[in-house]
């Protein structure tokens, strides 16, 4: 009996004749669509043979389907990130402006002056871009672009350490996400570590004495804390203070401030994170940070300071393994033509972000509370905090406003919000899903709230 239903199951050609299937052939392509077509054949095949039916060519279509798009579904997509957390490396830090994605996108899709120059007519170089405006914001004589920071202070301290030694505080061997160990870079670079102080307090004359023990110094080095913060029974000399030894002994000091703010946080009821500027000007011969993290631009890891340090990186052998591409150059420039116009709190999301008012906060929420009651979703407005994330400003909060999504089922309501087309990315608190307005964007709205409204139909369903 079986063989007689293995005989029913239709042929590959003969499911290519259907108009479904064709509309599949016309969305992933022929080869795709037969191959797909195939696999469901076989294990119809493997069904029938332990006794189920035949299943009805529409079945067998909408099967080879779903394998399709779970085969060639990007990995890759745009989320709505309603955490609340800023610049969340998970979800890809910074969102760029308008104007940076349209500089990108008109970059993309023709040639560009990559590494022409339009007045000379022949080849320039890509180090150029963005430079100028990097100059003129850090107040730096020098300025060079790579892929990342990590890739900024491993070209640094390759370029000017190694083989000597560079001495940095025990309290500042930081580990950040990914992996990312200050030794293990510094290992990689071919620089010899020279850890002085302790975790809690590094004095001066620590370091002091590490160079007059280490001849072979070659910089002192002062790394960002990042994501952590060391408090109570603490103390760490200041940057015109390592400046003013490494003039003493003939050595640049080199500043790793991780996020790259430009602008003042404080202004926004947060602690002050060290700006690119105040290390330029406190002497710090080079400062590498960030280029999507406060500073609110593309992956990037910048390099700026004094020209006899800067510049020969420039064409050091490990540059180009670390340059950037042409998107990312271009995104960066307008990122930075933003704080040139001083537009930058109005036009980069990340500091529009930080600097929207509560009471904008609470119009947001309680506007979603009503449309979500049209569609009959209940939801409570609640007091809560965001955080800024991506290793800036660790610990610091900002109030805000949450949407809070009642159901007994918090993790089921996450994972089908996540499901979305675009996914929609909440936080899970005190065994609630909650909404954080502050980080959609505005034209993210409709899409949120038309989520929140299937993805609770879908629950309540189960």
């Amino acid at each position: 009996m079986n063989i007689n239903r293995l005989r029913q199951i239709p042929s590959v050609d003969r499911l290519l004749d259907q108009e479904v299937v064709q509309e599949l052939i016309d969305a992933f392509g022929r080869q795709q669509t037969v191959d797909a077509l195939r696999e469901v054949l076989d294990a119809v095949r493997d069904e029938v043979r332990e006794g189920a039916a035949v299943p009805e060519s529409g079945s067998l279509a909408a099967r080879a389907a779903h394998r399709l798009e779970a085969r060639l579904a990007p990995t890759l997509r745009p989320v709505i990130n309603a955490t609340g957390v800023i610049i969340h490396t998970n979800l890809g830090r910074a969102p760029l402006s308008k104007r940076a994605r349209e500089a990108m996108d008109a970059v993309s899709g023709g040639y560009s002056t990559l590494e022409y120059d339009l007045e000379a007519g022949g080849r320039g170089q890509r180090t150029v871009h963005a430079e100028r405006l990097l100059r003129q914001l850090t107040g730096a004589e020098s300025a060079l672009v790579v892929n990342n920071n990590a890739g900024a202070v491993l070209l640094a301290l390759t370029g000017l350490a190694q083989g000597r030694g560079v001495v940095i505080s025990r309290g500042q061997l930081v580990e950040i996400g990914g992996g990312f160990r200050v030794p293990d870079v510094m290992a990689q670079s071919g620089a010899a570590l020279i850890e002085v102080g302790t975790t809690n307090r590094t004095h001066l004359y620590d370091y002091e004495n590490a160079l007059e023990a280490h001849e072979d110094a070659a910089l002192i080095l002062r790394a960002h804390h990042s994501n952590f913060r060391v408090i109570g029974f603490t103390s760490e000399p200041s940057l015109r203070e390592l400046v003013a030894l490494g003039e003493r002994h003939g050595l640049p000091v080199m500043d790793d401030v991780g996020s790259g703010a430009l602008l003042e946080t404080e202004a926004y009821g947060l602690a002050h994170e060290p700006m690119v500027q105040e290390s330029v000007e406190g002497g710090a011969a080079v400062v590498c940070f960030s280029g999507d993290k406060l500073l609110g631009g593309p992956q990037a890891g910048i390099i700026v300071g004094e020209a006899a340090y800067v510049d020969p990186l420039k064409s050091h052998p490990l540059t180009r393994a670390l340059r950037p591409d042409k998107l990312c150059l271009v995104g960066l420039q307008e990122t930075l033509l933003h704080y040139a116009r001083g537009e930058a709190v109005e036009a980069i999301p990340v500091w529009r972000m930080m600097a929207t008012p509560l009471a904008v906060i609470e119009e947001r929420a309680t506007r979603w509370q009503k449309r979500l009651a049209q569609v009959s979703v209940a939801s409570e407005r609640v007091d809560g905090r965001s955080t800024v994330g991506g290793g800036s400003l660790p610990g610091e909060t900002l109030p805000t406003r949450l949407v809070s999504l009642p159901t007994e089922h918090p993790n089921r309501l996450a994972g089908a919000l996540r499901e979305g087309d675009p996914p929609v990315i909440g936080r899970i608190e005190d065994d609630r899903l909650v909404l954080d307005p502050r980080t959609v964007q505005e034209d993210e709205e409709e899409s949120l709230l038309d989520s929140v409204a299937r993805a609770t139909r879908e629950i309540e369903d189960l």
